[in-house]
């Protein structure tokens, strides 16, 4: 099977790509427009370097300029993950680039997929767009995004829709909540706290850190993600991918507490602008048509996490 992944570089589009070539029948085309953290970016693929020229071919353009139609020749699905994220960084004339990279980007991808014979086109999108509810959240839960950003992704998710009922485009779409893990962004919070740590630094915390969030262990959401390719029954869909626990800020910190055998010197500030008190996915609707099933528990995945980043931030120490 040949699969296009747009954001081939990003944090959970790199391990999406590399979990792709473990089989040996796929073959994987990588864009990525580098826009932002392009280090970071570019490290992320070392890990897809042994598949170069023979099943991973990765190309640095940008989704609103290049040419499509060779990358998209003989492809069977796509896996459209490139977006500009951030919820705290989309207010203000800053969401020009959410516009132009999670819309824009979007309806060109998809207008360059009309007449083709994908098998599905599968659309990365996020917790985000729900907003603020009470108690686990399913698919049916009418959307009121409180960012920008919740708005832009909401907005992607529209697109998708109406290219699948009138160009017959095979959409499912995704909605994320919280993913973390190795290469995980530098503006997220666990790498935010790590980072913090590793450097003796206070840790920024938001409101007052009783704030939960569903957490998604890289490597579930991945084998969620993949099992979308041999699912029967999920054109059309929309579909949840959570965690195996739950947890508040504070709680977190206090696992990193136990980590790193120090206290934490938190730093409280305002009451962050746009982002749900909770969130908690209800994934019923995964588990029977993807046959997913959550595994990884927030100590294992936290353990990961910062084994990843002592390396990086030791390979830039000064």
């Amino acid at each position: 099977m040949r699969i296009l992944v747009t954001g081939a570089a990003g944090f959970i589009g790199s391990h999406l790509c590399e979990r792709l070539l473990q089989d040996e029948n796929h073959q994987v085309v990588g864009i990525d427009g580098l826009i932002n953290e392009k280090k970071l970016r570019l490290r992320n693929l070392n890990h897809l370097i042994e598949f170069e020229d023979s099943r991973f071919q990765f190309y640095p353009i940008n989704l609103q300029t290049a040419d499509l139609d060779p990358l998209l020749q003989d492809v069977d699905v796509v896996y459209h993950l490139a977006g500009m994220p951030g919820v705290r960084s989309s207010w203000g004339s800053d969401f020009n680039q959410y516009v132009e990279n999670n819309i824009l980007a979007t309806q060109r991808l998809l207008e360059a997929c009309r007449g083709r014979s994908l098998k599905k086109f599968i659309y990365i999108s996020t917790s985000s767009v729900y907003g603020e509810k009470h108690g686990k959240v399913p698919e049916s839960s009418i959307p009121q995004p409180l960012s920008p950003y919740g708005v832009s992704k909401l907005s992607g998710e529209h697109l998708c829709r109406v290219y699948y009922k009138n160009e017959g485009i095979p959409i499912v779409i995704l909605r994320y909540f919280t993913v973390y893990g190795p290469r995980q962004r530098p503006d997220m919070a666990f790498h935010r706290f790590i980072r913090n740590i590793i450097e003796d630094q206070p840790v920024p915390v938001y409101g007052d850190g009783k704030q939960t969030r569903d957490f998604t262990f890289i490597s579930d959401c991945v084998e969620g993600t993949v099992s979308v390719l041999y699912a029967k029954n999920v054109i059309g869909e929309t579909i949840n991918i959570g965690g195996l626990e739950r947890a508040s800020v504070l709680e977190i910190l206090t696992l990193l507490e136990g980590y790193f055998r120090k206290k934490v010197n938190i730093n409280f500030s305002g009451e962050p602008k746009g982002e749900p008190k909770h969130t908690w996915a209800d994934i019923d609707k995964a588990k029977n048509l993807l046959n997913y099933q959550p595994r990884v528990s927030l100590k294992t995945g936290l353990a990961k996490e910062i084994a990843d980043l002592k390396h990086l931030y030791k390979e830039h120490k000064p």
